[in-house]
C-alpha cells in the first residue's frame, strides 16, 4: 500500500526488498492501523515526503540478514518473531548527543516520515531497530508493543506519584494503554472520557474503573494528571481545566500540526500546572517488550479486526469512523478477519 501524495493511496506490485549493510529483512506479520497514518495521508504530519508505504506498528519474522548482522548483539536469526522500532535518528545533532533522540532535527519514522514502513508483505528495518519475541509470543498481538512504548516514555515524564487521581481523554489504543499503565504507575484512580460508548466497553474490559462519555459526569471535578490522546482541541481544552493545582496535562495524541487550543495562562502560573508533550519513543522499546510479554496489557481485549492489503481503504474508513478496537493490517494474509464485535 502506498500513500502517493496527500488524500492519494495505491495498492501496488513492487520488487521484494533488500536488506543493505546492518539491515533486516521482515515478513511482515501485523501492522496497527493508527491516528498518526490518516495524519500521514492527510499531509498533516509534519516532515512526511511521499510517496510513502505506511505502517510503523510493526511485527513479523525475519526472512534475511543483511551485511554485518549476524554478528551484532541482537543475535537474529531467520525464523525469529520480531516487533521493530520504527523511530530512526542521526546521532549527530544536539538532541541526539544530549541523550534525547527523539527530538533529534531529523527524526524519522518507518512508514511516517520518509522511509517505508510495514504495510507490505516484506519490508527492511535497520537492525538496532529489530527486537527478537520470545517464540511462545503472539507476534500478531505484539504489534501492540510500538504503541505500548509510546506509553511507556508518556508516563516516563509524568509524576509518577503514588495515589495520584488519573483523568485520560480518549479510549483509543493510546488511551487504553496510557490507562492500563496508570494503575502499574501507582494511580490511586483511572477515569477514562470518550465520546464512543463502544470503546467505553473496551476500556471495562481492560479493567478502566471509571468510564464515562463526559468528564461532567464524575463525582471528581478535579484530578492530579490529565492526558490527552485524543489530539482533538475540544477535547484539550475540556481537560487542562481540570487539572487539579500542582497537577500535570500531557498532551499525548497527535494534533494537526496548525491546530490551536485557547487556555489561560493566568490559571497555569496561579496554580502551577505543568503541561507536558511527548514525543514516539525514548529507551522505552525494550522495556515495551518486556512488559507486553509479561502480561502488562491485556492486548486481546485490544484488537478487534485483521485487513489483508486488498482491503486496506476498508480498514482507514473503518478507523476514521471510529468503529471497532485496534485494527490491524495483516499483509500475508488472504482473508481479513472479525475477533470481537
Amino acid at each position: 500500500m502506498v500513500f502517493e501524495s496527500k488524500g492519494s493511496l495505491t495498492l501496488v506490485d513492487r520488487p521484494e526488498p533488500v536488506p543493505g549493510f546492518k539491515e533486516v529483512l521482515i515478513e511482515t506479520a501485523a501492522v496497527g492501523i493508527c491516528g498518526t497514518d490518516t495524519h500521514v495521508l492527510d499531509g498533516e504530519f509534519e516532515g512526511t515526503i511521499f510517496p510513502l508505504v505506511p505502517g510503523h506498528e510493526a511485527t513479523g519474522t525475519v526472512v534475511a540478514l543483511g551485511d554485518g548482522v549476524s554478528d551484532g548483539v541482537n543475535s537474529l536469526a531467520v525464523g525469529d518473531h520480531v516487533a521493530i522500532n520504527p523511530s530512526t535518528v542521526c546521532g549527530e545533532c544536539e538532541f541526539c548527543l544530549n541523550g534525547k533522540q527523539n527530538l533529534c532535527r531529523f527524526w524519522n519514522g518507518l512508514g511516517v516520515v520518509a522511509s517505508d514502513g510495514a504495510s507490505q508483505q516484506r519490508f527492511t528495518a535497520p537492525v538496532a531497530n529489530v527486537y527478537k519475541l520470545k517464540p511462545e509470543t503472539d507476534v500478531y498481538l505484539a504489534a501492540l508493543i510500538e504503541p505500548l512504548a509510546c506509553a511507556i516514555r508518556g508516563w516516563d515524564i509524568l509524576p509518577r506519584r503514588i495515589g495520584d487521581h488519573v483523568l485520560v481523554y480518549g479510549s483509543g489504543t493510546m488511551g487504553l494503554l496510557m490507562a492500563q499503565l496508570a494503575t502499574r504507575a501507582g494511580a490511586a484512580s483511572v477515569t477514562i472520557v470518550d465520546l464512543n460508548q463502544e470503546r467505553l466497553r473496551t476500556a471495562a474490559e481492560v479493567g478502566v474503573q471509571h468510564r464515562f462519555t463526559s468528564a461532567d459526569q464524575s463525582e471528581r471535578s478535579n484530578w492530579d494528571v490529565v492526558i490527552d490522546c485524543t489530539g482533538n482541541v475540544r477535547a484539550i481544552e475540556d481537560g487542562l481545566p481540570r487539572v487539579k493545582a500542582g497537577g500535570t496535562f500531557q498532551h499525548f495524541g497527535v494534533a494537526p500540526t496548525e491546530a490551536k487550543a485557547n487556555y489561560s495562562p493566568f490559571r497555569v502560573y496561579r496554580d502551577e500546572i505543568s503541561i507536558v508533550g511527548t514525543m514516539a519513543v525514548l529507551n522505552s522499546f525494550g522495556r515495551a517488550v518486556e512488559m507486553f510479554e509479561a502480561g502488562a496489557i491485556n492486548a486481546e481485549a485490544m484488537v478487534s479486526h485483521s485487513f489483508t492489503l486488498d482491503d486496506y481503504v476498508q480498514a482507514l474508513d473503518m478507523f476514521r469512523a471510529g468503529s471497532g478496537r485496534k485494527l490491524q493490517i495483516r499483509p500475508n494474509d488472504t482473508e481479513s478477519r472479525v475477533f470481537r464485535s
